[in-house]
């Protein structure tokens, strides 16, 4: 202890012990009595404390590399447990005289019949009639094009009529003759997915670059994941076949309100062209809500939707995860105005099936193939 000038003492070893003093008086304390201690830090000095404080900092560097290994680890894990629940059993190679590819993606999406794995049950609260082991046929059929012009959904009524070409029998893989002037879904019931594909190919001159199709069940399946999807409906309608009964408003569907909404064609006037619209407008609303951040930061909402999708999902064999959420997305930006919807235009029908207007189709599928914007309209 040693006295200051103005009596009071300095205890140096006090301060020394607490790190920040030598033991020696600093200059000032003796030249400037009336001058407070300050510590050699606030001179310019390292702080005592900075040991702790990059403690701290390299704490929080580990918990946030921890966090994104879990991230990393998570994303990858559900990459490949997606990837190998997607059943890809159609073989887009066998398919014949392609057409040249464009720019941009052409997905074409089917929704079939099948009854795959229902009860009966089921079938009957689904309002789907027939047996689990009846034919498959495509009850909805849409181009999705996916490129620098945005997005542009374009349904392909299932009565359209059109040429079924000669094509390679996807089990006997041979060459077998042209059909003729058949309905575009005879072509699935024909011979499944890729005698479909290469009917459309060979009625648009449009490349098909990935195939997706989901049943009755996988479809129901996913929207009662979704906890339903919300619609705001025009108008309402009933129709006994499909089990319709709808107000007009918003409202949110059950997995099998959805099927009978997408399904209804005998309410409609030209039943085909509008049931191809309410099935647009429901799978971008179905799109929108299941790429929306509440499904997908929501693993216990996500997962469950996924595996519904995946389970009864039947897509081509180059087809993965990251192409389908491409897929997804770009259906949601259509029901978000960002892109276009529409049907094929017509310009009449023949025996009771719907006429392509074959100079629209061609001015469509050319701006498709340059990816530039599409400016036709299904309109007669």
């Amino acid at each position: 202890m040693n006295p200051r000038p103005d009596g009071r003492n300095i205890n140096f070893q006090d301060r020394y012990e607490r790190g920040y003093a030598s033991p020696q008086p600093h200059a000032s304390d003796v030249l400037d009595p009336q001058r407070p201690v300050v510590p050699p830090q606030s001179r310019g000095s390292a702080p005592y404390d900075a040991g702790p404080y990059r403690r701290r900092g390299g704490r929080t560097k580990r918990i946030l590399i921890s966090v994104l290994v879990v991230l990393v680890v998570v994303t990858v894990g559900t990459y490949f447990w997606a990837d190998s629940k997607l059943h890809k059993d159609v073989d887009l190679s066998k398919v014949i005289d392609r057409p040249a590819e464009g720019s941009g993606t052409n997905y074409l999406i089917v929704g079939s019949d099948s009854r795959k794995g229902m009860s009966a049950a089921q079938r009957k609260s689904l309002h789907t009639g027939g047996s689990a082991e009846a034919g498959q046929r495509t009850d909805s059929m849409m181009i999705l094009h996916v490129g620098a012009g945005g997005p542009t959904l374009i349904s392909l009524p299932r009565d359209s009529n059109v040429t079924i070409p000669k094509f390679r029998g996807s089990e006997s893989g041979t060459i077998r003759p042209a059909m003729g002037a058949n309905k575009l879904n005879a072509a699935y019931a024909f011979d499944g997915p890729q005698l479909l594909v290469r009917t459309v190919e060979y009625n648009t001159g449009l490349h098909i670059d990935h195939y997706a199709e989901i049943g009755f069940t996988g479809f129901a399946n996913i929207v009662e994941a979704m906890g339903g999807v919300e619609m705001n409906l025009d108008k309402g309608f009933k129709d006994k076949w499909s089990g319709a009964d709808f107000k007009a408003g918003k409202q949110t569907l059950d997995g099998a309100q959805a099927l009978a909404f997408v399904r209804t064609r005998h309410a409609f006037a030209t039943s085909d062209l509008e049931r191809t619209k309410n099935q647009q407008k429901f799978l971008s609303a179905l799109a929108n809500q299941a790429a929306s951040p509440g499904t997908v930061l929501n693993p216990f909402q996500l997962y469950p939707v996924m595996g519904a999708g995946l389970d009864t999902l039947v897509v081509d064999k180059d087809m993965n995860p990251y192409l389908l959420g491409k897929m997804f997305f770009a259906m949601k930006d259509v029901n978000s105005g960002e892109g276009k919807s529409m049907n094929m235009p017509v310009s009449g029908s023949v025996g009771g099936n719907l006429q392509w207007d074959r100079p629209k189709v061609k001015q469509l599928v050319d701006e498709l193939k340059n990816d530039a914007p599409v400016t036709v309209t299904s309109e007669r």
